[in-house]
């Protein structure tokens, strides 16, 4: 790759066999259409023996692409690899002729593979050619080494449109970094045309590259030309064949044993009931009476010829394919299990037939498949918050834990909130009275609560209970209530306190496994464990990090940057210019924070800077349960008395959609939070500074909270000390009008956000559902490997003279007295115990 800051070059393979047409709309639109520098693109069109005329017409149309004649029909991976071979571009890029590529299609995927050295290829996001239904935006993977477009022909909802990881991207439009792909030989070549792209994209994962889907990097499939002239049986041929040959090459030594006799048997039986083959005409009850009856041809299908031949053909290829084995088993570092998550359901028996259905199930029991490849598990994620169109802090969160996790298991949410009415989801988003949550906890393999939640099912409180409980405790509601609780009388403040305080006891004596926002959070909820007994001796000698009980999953942000959809503040709000410089209070107004000193500041501000604007982001809570509180009012009341309001400060008095929120991110000059000094802001985590990271807006944040630390250690705006109008109002003019200090945050935030994508917050949560277990002081006592052997009657007495002495030394008679009377207190104490 080439130096920061210079673009690499891209070299685009498109393979031609008798498509000039589609070829010619192809390359036209990657000349014209891409806004990649034209002098970082070189264009390779590869022709598979078309012929004459489908070279002339696309010489002629397109001089600009450099086109390669092959004497042969290659095949797709055989015509990519001479593309490929030929390419002088330290990238490669691969578009089916019959696509037309979105202008950000290779920029997007160029940033991908600049952004992390780790990614080896970028999965672009291919849709229909009208760009209404999903053609590629995920890959999964059976056990019998047949690859499938996950969520194919379904609508593109918007659901899809957050980078991941997956096993391989589709051969129609995948980037590839050119050393790579020359290491790894390409394609592989033997397969001719289909799962060559799977092969290379398992390969590449074996040997811990990365295959990142990046949804920005569009392209749009036609879907017609290669196979429409040939019966189905030639496709079907090749997609057993190479199933077999991919599973051959890059699964282990031990799983190959339990899985390819399996996956022959299979495709067999495959074969016979795609062809419906009547498999059993040769049972000697059913010979004729006549013997030259029974010499007679049998009729058999094509479609159970393609499965017959394929596995034949399969054998054929053997040699050659164990060498290539030997080369992707020497070379992996990575092992079947790691990478079962990205085949996603693995068990998944993907023709809906009924005699092959139940074949599918002999072998896997037969087998044992199930402890190689699993089903899913069932993640359940339980909230008491909204899941609506507008969502705060808790239904956010949930609802990112359940679209990160249902990548890799069954995951419903499920909200007992009566305001529910969820945006589009690739799970099962629920609404449920709290009688019936039994019946959901009953499905699930792990439950992860928050807030109240675990109040409402008390069969799951119960420290014998198996059932896996990870506990979301990243809201300290306690200290929250402190703060909120002080608008009520003083008896039921303290009542509401305990009763708060004894749910999150109750939660940190049940829980398996449990996340907060910060290592400050993280330090409070390890004196609290400790508190309550759960720091045993078991547990630490198991692990003295004790981050298999409690680890730091803060807030998060989409993978990809925001983009902007529309205008929401600057030229749209009355008495907002597009000019103007916007300060973003991006979230609620409650009880624990200070707007206070910020519209005083503001106050401050507007004496030199006349177009200083600051806007609250959302004034009522999505939540209708959720009462507004009085410091909301006294918000509005202190910019209406400085004469402020819509001059100066505007109130959003409703709430942003979640998913419109970037717009009025990207209308900000620099995002805002102020807060009292008290316990709560120490252990707090505002999650809108989150939102100002992936904004990329310089921060003015007051003293005393993680993210101010980080702030003033990464220099990402300005920390000001707690209810200081005058520092406030210098530091919100730093930001906004010194704009190379601004420039300087912008560039260091852009480092500083991708330790916060959802992705990377969510990591100790996915890796936990991956090997789930109940922690080690609720797991079934077991006799210790070493027992300490009890002392003899000598040693005793020799141990008790000892500290005899010591007690003499440190006190004499008067300390000797006092500790034995200690003991003897003691003793006495332990008798009456037993």
């Amino acid at each position: 790759m080439s130096e920061s800051g210079i673009l690499p070059t891209v070299s685009v393979v498109v393979v031609n066999y008798r498509g000039a047409a589609d070829t010619i709309t192809c390359l036209r639109a990657l000349r014209d259409e891409v806004d990649y520098p034209s002098d970082r693109l070189e264009l390779i069109c590869v022709d598979n023996a078309s012929g004459p005329a489908d070279v002339a017409r696309i010489r002629e149309a397109v001089p600009e692409a450099r086109l390669i004649e092959s004497t042969e029909n290659l095949g797709f991976a055989g015509g990519c690899n001479l593309g490929a071979a030929q390419a002088r571009g330290e990238v490669l890029a691969f578009l089916n002729n019959d696509a037309r590529p979105d202008p950000a299609w290779i920029s997007a995927a160029v940033a991908a593979l600049r952004a992390d050295p780790r990614v080896g290829a970028v999965a672009s996001k291919v849709l229909d050619w009208s760009g209404k239904d999903v053609d590629f935006v995920d890959g999964g993977l059976t056990w019998f080494g047949m690859g499938y477009k996950r969520h194919a022909g379904e609508p593109d909802d918007g659901s899809h449109d957050v980078p991941r990881d997956v096993l391989f991207g589709t051969g129609s439009a995948l980037f590839v970094r050119t050393g790579l792909f020359r290491e790894l030989d390409g394609f592989d070549e033997r397969f001719f045309m289909f799962y060559e792209d799977v092969d290379l994209g398992w390969r590449l994962n074996l040997r811990g590259w990365r295959v990142r889907y990046e949804p920005a990097s569009l392209t749009f499939h036609r879907h017609h030309a290669s196979m429409s002239t040939v019966h189905d049986s030639r496709e079907h041929f090749l997609l057993e064949r190479n199933a077999l040959a991919a599973l051959y090459k890059n699964v282990e030594d031990a799983t190959l044993a339990k899985v390819l006799p399996a996956a022959l048997a299979l495709s067999v039986r495959r074969a016979t009931a795609r062809g419906e083959l009547d498999a059993t005409q040769l049972e000697i009850t059913r010979r004729p009476e006549d013997r030259a009856s029974d010499d007679a041809p049998v009729e058999i299908s094509r479609m159970t010829l393609a499965g017959i031949l394929a596995v034949d053909q399969f054998v054929e290829l053997l040699p050659s394919l164990q060498k290539s084995r030997a080369i992707e088993q020497a070379a992996r570092v990575r092992t079947d299990a790691d990478l079962l998550p990205l085949m996603r359901k693995a068990m998944e028996p993907a023709y809906p037939l009924p005699r092959y259905l139940a074949a599918h199930e002999t072998l896997v029991e037969a087998f044992g498949l199930a402890e190689v490849f699993g089903r899913p598990r069932r993640v359940l994620i339980l909230t008491g918050d909204a899941v609506a169109e507008r969502m705060a802090g808790p239904a956010i969160r949930a609802w990112h834990m359940a679209e990160t996790l249902s990548m890799e298991h069954e995951v419903r949410l499920v909200s007992v909130n009566d305001h529910h009415a969820p945006p589009p989801a690739r799970f099962p988003v629920l609404s449920a009275l709290p009688r019936q949550l039994p019946e959901h906890v009953g499905w699930a393999d792990i439950v992860v609560l928050q807030g109240h939640m675990l109040e409402m099912v008390p069969e799951l409180k119960r420290t014998d209970s198996n059932k896996i409980v990870v506990c979301d405790v990243y809201d300290p509601m306690h200290l929250e209530y402190l703060e909120q609780g002080k608008d009520v009388d003083d008896e039921r403040r303290s009542r509401d306190l305990a009763g708060v305080t004894k749910v999150l006891n109750t939660q940190l004596q049940r829980g398996d496994f449990f996340l907060c926002a910060s290592e400050r959070q993280r330090h409070f909820w390890l004196g609290h464990l400790a508190a309550l007994g759960r720091m045993s001796p078991d547990m630490y000698d198991a692990d003295p990090t004790a981050r298999s009980l409690l680890s730091v999953v803060p807030f998060g942000f989409p993978d990809a940057a925001p983009i902007r959809s529309g205008t929401a503040i600057k030229g749209t709000v009355g008495g907002i210019g597009e000019q103007d410089k916007v300060i973003l209070w991006a979230g609620g107004v409650y009880s624990w924070f200070d707007p206070l000193t910020l519209i005083r500041a503001v106050d401050k501000l507007r004496g030199e800077h006349a177009d200083v604007r600051l806007f609250f982001l959302g004034m009522k809570h999505p939540n209708p349960d959720v009462p507004e509180m009085g410091i909301t009012g006294r918000t509005r009341e202190l910019a209406r008395r400085l004469d402020l309001v819509d001059q100066h400060v505007f109130f959003n008095e409703s709430w942003v959609p979640y998913q419109q929120r970037h717009n009025y991110l990207l209308d900000a000059d620099c995002g805002v939070t102020t807060h009292f000094d008290h316990v709560e802001t120490t252990f707090a985590f505002r999650t809108r500074v989150l939102d100002y990271l992936w904004a990329g807006l310089p921060i003015v944040t007051t003293d005393g909270d993680s993210f101010a630390e980080l702030v003033r250690a990464e220099r990402l705006g300005v920390v000001v000390p707690a209810e200081d109008a005058d520092a406030l109002a210098a530091g919100l003019a730093k930001v906004l009008y010194d704009e190379e200090f601004a420039a300087g945050c912008r560039e260091r935030i852009a480092a500083v956000r991708e330790r916060y994508t959802w992705t990377e917050a969510l990591a100790p949560l996915v890796e936990f559902c991956r090997h789930p277990r109940q922690a080690v002081d609720r797991m079934p006592a077991t006799e210790p490997l070493v027992r300490t052997p009890p002392l003899r009657t000598s040693e005793k007495v020799r141990k008790d003279l000892a500290l005899v002495r010591e007690y003499l030394d440190l006190g004499g008679p008067t300390e000797l007295a006092k500790r034995a009377a200690g003991r003897l207190r003691r003793l006495a104490k332990e008798r009456r115990r037993g």
